[in-house]
């Protein structure tokens, strides 16, 4: 009896941890990736690009068999690798024109260089709240939002979800204005059979080490667009050279080094192999865990749209915690306790980084802020910052190789707090 009672006591007062061992990291380089990397040594060529106008201005070998793969596996004509996301961000900013005063409308829950590429251009973020039960843009927000000075949409496929991509992409042809996809963490998810990523004007995914698939750092951009794709392609490498051999406006035409190594590509293609295994990993954990805890009082499961392909970056789940009885960061540290590891409200809403409160980005006199008027206090977005302070747990399912056993390990831990909640401790 001493031994049950042990085992059913919280592990955060004292009881047995119902994990006692760290959970199995998840790598998914083998020995394919390491075999592509010697080709590349072999071969001498670390780098194939030249930054100045020629047959070498579009990288080397590894990098367009890369690209080439992409687009032919998301069903795009174009795709620009670039050494991040981040740097894939900032050149579709460049390449559909944003410069100083324009608006570009972007979520508060995302990571931080979605909402400062605009600044880098003398644009104005503007944000706007998200959806409570998808985490993405509110689509009724963004129209409340739209105004002349509108130049673009940023939306964010968060966790790995698709925000309401068919109905923006129409929103924004209306008021001829551009939607840039943010799916860094969306790969393979679809919204009615099409792929996150590819439904806006740009679309970046992200090849960082800890997404489901990866090349340590690194990116990738798609569009359908030729001429968007070429000035992608210009800016990642030094754009200012090309203008006048190729022709075209040197509006935004100031280049930056996004460029991808021919090692990173090599590792890139082989990844791109098992994108669909890797993806399916992550879905079958999330979805075991949704289908076995859905229904607990106090907690609210990932939603999944209809028509709409999750791919759980991220399993995020909502807390109520007057149903509960506890806070939310009470429970979070109960489920950490028992070898559940996992991490609240994921980022702040991104207007009150120093960044927005001071109003301060290029230079000391606070440009671009200097040329609007526009201000960014706690209460902006109240779903996000809700959300944030007591409501989102989040459990990465791109951390961890888990199988069917560490699986119902998971529930159990999960279960016992929820069972036993409030008894917590801290």
């Amino acid at each position: 009896m001493e031994k049950d009672s042990s085992i059913q006591k919280l592990a955060i007062n004292g009881g047995l941890a119902t994990i006692n061992k760290p959970l199995q990291p998840y790598s998914s380089i083998g020995h394919e990736e390491r075999a592509a990397v010697m080709r590349t040594f072999d071969r001498g060529s670390l780098s194939g690009f030249y930054g100045s106008w020629g047959p070498e201005f579009l990288g080397g070998r590894e990098v367009k068999a890369f690209e080439t793969a992409w687009a032919n596996k998301f069903s795009v004509p174009h795709a620009v690798s670039v050494n991040s996301a981040t740097s894939g961000l900032y050149a579709a900013l460049a390449a559909i024109g944003v410069g100083p005063g324009d608006e570009v409308i972007v979520p508060p829950t995302t990571m931080s260089a979605t909402v400062m590429g605009p600044l880098l251009y003398g644009a104005i973020p503007v944000f706007v709240d998200v959806e409570a039960d998808t985490f993405c843009l509110n689509l009724d927000a963004v129209k409340a939002e739209i105004t002349p000075k509108t130049k673009a949409v940023i939306a964010v496929n968060l966790f790995g979800h698709p925000a309401r991509l068919l109905e923006l992409r129409n929103l924004c042809r209306h008021h001829g204005i551009a939607l840039i996809e943010d799916n860094s963490q969306g790969p393979l998810a679809s919204e009615n059979g099409e792929y996150a990523g590819t439904v806006g004007d740009i679309g970046i995914f992200s090849l960082n080490y800890h997404k489901h698939i990866h090349t340590g750092e690194g990116g990738m951009c798609v569009t359908h667009n030729p001429e968007l794709a070429f000035r992608l392609q210009a800016i990642r490498n030094h754009a200012e050279n090309v203008v006048e051999p190729a022709g075209v406006s040197p509006v935004n035409m100031i280049g930056f080094n996004y460029r991808m190594t021919e090692m990173s590509a090599a590792v890139g293609l082989e990844q791109l192999e098992k994108i669909e295994q890797q993806v399916l990993k992550r879905q079958w954990l999330a979805e075991k865990l949704s289908a076995n805890l859905n229904g607990l009082e106090g907690i609210t499961v990932p939603l999944v749209r209809q028509n709409c392909r999750h791919v759980y970056y991220v399993w995020a789940i909502r807390v109520n915690e007057l149903e509960l009885g506890v806070s939310r960061d009470e429970f979070s540290a109960a489920l950490q306790a028992e070898g559940f590891p996992n991490f609240v409200g994921y980022v702040r809403p991104l207007y009150l980084l120093p960044a927005f409160q001071k109003r301060i980005a290029i230079g000391k006199e606070g440009w671009p802020f200097t040329l609007t008027e526009r201000t960014y206090e706690k209460g902006l977005c109240p779903v996000a910052e809700h959300l944030y302070e007591h409501e989102l747990i989040c459990f990465e399912t791109c951390a961890y190789d888990l199988n069917h056993e560490d699986s119902k390990k998971l529930i159990a831990a999960f279960r016992k707090v929820h069972t036993h909640r409030r008894s917590i401790s801290i």
